[in-house]
This record gives structure tokens, C-alpha cells and sequence, in this order.
């Protein structure tokens, strides 16, 4: 159940090692994917105290490379996979010093940061602001685009065997303890012996999943931009990453021409609305640190549900249901 990045993987996996598998989802890629970044960034999203967070991002990143060859030969596609490596800055000495913090964090535990002036940020990133206070490099942190992953899975999926039904799941259908199948929103039956659950912040409305799990996910509400110019004229060449008196704010840039600005962290439920003050505080703080964005067409603006959880871990694997995982 569920068709982003994570339902699609799973089902690519799973029928490539010969299961029969049937995905259930209305409208593939259409949800916390399609608005996702694509920022592949376990040192420059480390967080204290998670560390053990911060060993599965690491080794998810180690595995991307042949995971983005690998998907690509099966889609029949180039996936691009950006290894250019992250900057992040810092524009006053409030978020310089916030960013030395980290940047010692992350050296205590092993990972590569290079510390850097303010003009060596400049060296690196041409286009950035000249006020801006210092930063780092990070070589790992890698990125690549969300939707062409999911459209690839897609491909990958059905090639694969799997059977896509485009409808939705009303409830996971167990019976003493094991589970039978799911009920379609029309009343249809599904039967499967395994059930994967990957429907991220959606998995709280959904009936049948345990309450001690489904109690766990919550939607956080991310407002995301997407700006377009020429490639040439992008002020820009790799992800930028800043602190802005106290705020965070990024910019991914894409080989055709695209930057991604986001991301608004917001408690507001399953809301999805884009506003004026979430699009405003995005471009105010993106032009503060890259000036240049200000020239760039302003192409598409969107809000998302992240899937969160109450220690920013992934739920992944089974549940007190025999035959049903969560992914």
C-alpha cells in the first residue's frame, strides 16, 4: 500500500526476487515524494543525539550509487545522481557559531566536513551573498530528483510482474491476530498473505493497522518552491544549505535548469495549503544567501506531508499483525 519511493522500492524488490505482488495506490508519486528535495544528506542533517539515525542514513547513502545504476538499467533510464556535494552557510555570527557547533558534532563522530571562511564559501559558490559568515563543504552529501526516481521505480515495478491497482485502501483486513488481505474503498477484497504498509503520514487514518503503530506517524507540513532559468545562468552548481538568523533554508539546483527552495516545518495536521507567509519567508531568506535566485522564474510552489515519527526514526519491519510490515 502506497506508491512513493518507499511503496514503490519494496515492490520493485520484492517482485524482482520472484514474490507475486500487487501495489495499491491512486496516484503513484503524487504525495511526500513528489514534493521531496531529494537531498541525500546524512551529515549535514545530523541531528544530536540520534546517532543511531544517523547509521542507517549512512549506510543508505553508502548503498545509492548502485541503487541509482541498478534502477536506472531496469527503467531503461539515466538517473541522475548528483555528487557534488553540499555547502552550508552560515549568514550571521549567531548562525556561524551554530554551524561550528555542528561542525565539531560532526567531526567527533567521524564524518567529513571541511570548515571555510567566508570567502573560501565564495570561492566555492560564486553566487552566494558577500555578507555571508562562513560555512563548510560536505563531499557525501549527495542529492537526486525524487520524481524521476519515482517515475523510474514505476517502470522498474511493472517490468518487474507487479500489478498495479490504481484505488484506495479503506482498511488492512486481519483476522486472530494474522492478516488476510485489505478492503478497497468500493468494499472489493484483496487477498495477500503479506501486507507492506507504505503510506507514510496517511497511515494514521488507516483502519486495521495497530493502534500502537499507527498512533506513532504524524504529517509535518513542508511548503516547497521550484524556480527555472537558464542553466547557464543558474547562480548556483551545488546544493546550498544555509542558517539565516535562526532558520533554515535550502537550494537544490537540477541539470535542466530548476532550483528547489524549501522547506517550511510546520505542525498544522493533514493541511496542504500553500501560503503567502510560507512562500514569502522561503524566497526572503533563499535571497538573502543566493541574491541570483531573485532572476529565476518562480515555476511552481507546493506543500507536502513529511511522515514523522516521535525519534525521527523510520518504522521499518513487523508489527504485532503476523503478516503485516511497515515500511
Amino acid at each position: 500500500m502506497g506508491g512513493g519511493v518507499a511503496g514503490l522500492g519494496v515492490a520493485w524488490r520484492c517482485a524482482q526476487r520472484g514474490l507475486a505482488v500487487t501495489l495499491v495506490e491512486p496516484a503513484a508519486g503524487t504525495g511526500a515524494s513528489h514534493v521531496a528535495a531529494g537531498m541525500i544528506a546524512p551529515v549535514t542533517e545530523v541531528a544530536y543525539g540520534e546517532e543511531g539515525v544517523l547509521a542507517l542514513n549512512l549506510e543508505s547513502a553508502r548503498r545509492w550509487p548502485q541503487f541509482a545504476a541498478e534502477l536506472g538499467d531496469a527503467a531503461g533510464v539515466e538517473l541522475p545522481y548528483v555528487t557534488d556535494g553540499t555547502l552550508a552557510v552560515a549568514f550571521s555570527a549567531d548562525d556561524r557559531r551554530a554551524l561550528a557547533d555542528l561542525a565539531r558534532f560532526q567531526a567527533d563522530l567521524g564524518l567529513d566536513v571541511e570548515r571555510l571562511r567566508s570567502r573560501e564559501c565564495r570561492d566555492v559558490e560564486p553566487g552566494l551573498a558577500p555578507g555571508i559568515a562562513g560555512g563548510m563543504l560536505v563531499p557525501s552529501d549527495h542529492q537526486v530528483e525524487p520524481r524521476a526516481v519515482v517515475a523510474a521505480l514505476a517502470t522498474a515495478a511493472v517490468r518487474a510482474g507487479v500489478a498495479v491497482l490504481e484505488r484506495r485502501v479503506a482498511a488492512v483486513d486481519c483476522e486472530d491476530g494474522r492478516v488476510r488481505g485489505v478492503r478497497l474503498d468500493d468494499g472489493e477484497f484483496v487477498p495477500a498473505a503479506t501486507v507492506v504498509v507504505a503510506t507514510g503520514a496517511w497511515t494514521r487514518h488507516l483502519d486495521g493497522v495497530p493502534d500502537e503503530v499507527r498512533s506513532l506517524v504524524r504529517p509535518v507540513k513542508g511548503q516547497i518552491l521550484r524556480l527555472h532559468g537558464a542553466l547557464d545562468r543558474l547562480p548556483i552548481r551545488r546544493t546550498v544549505r544555509a542558517l539565516v538568523e535562526g532558520r533554515s533554508v535550502y537550494a537544490v539546483p537540477r541539470s535542466d535548469g530548476e532550483v528547489v527552495v524549501g522547506a517550511t516545518v510546520e505542525e498544522q495536521g493533514f493541511d496542504t495549503g500553500v501560503t503567502a507567509e510560507g512562500v514569502y519567508e522561503l524566497l526572503r531568506d533563499a535571497l538573502t544567501v543566493v541574491p541570483g535566485l531573485a532572476d529565476l522564474e518562480l515555476a511552481e510552489v507546493a506543500a507536502g506531508l513529511r511522515p514523522a515519527t516521535p525519534d525521527n526514526a523510520p518504522l521499518l519491519g513487523a508489527t504485532s499483525v503476523d503478516g503485516l510490515v511497515m515500511a
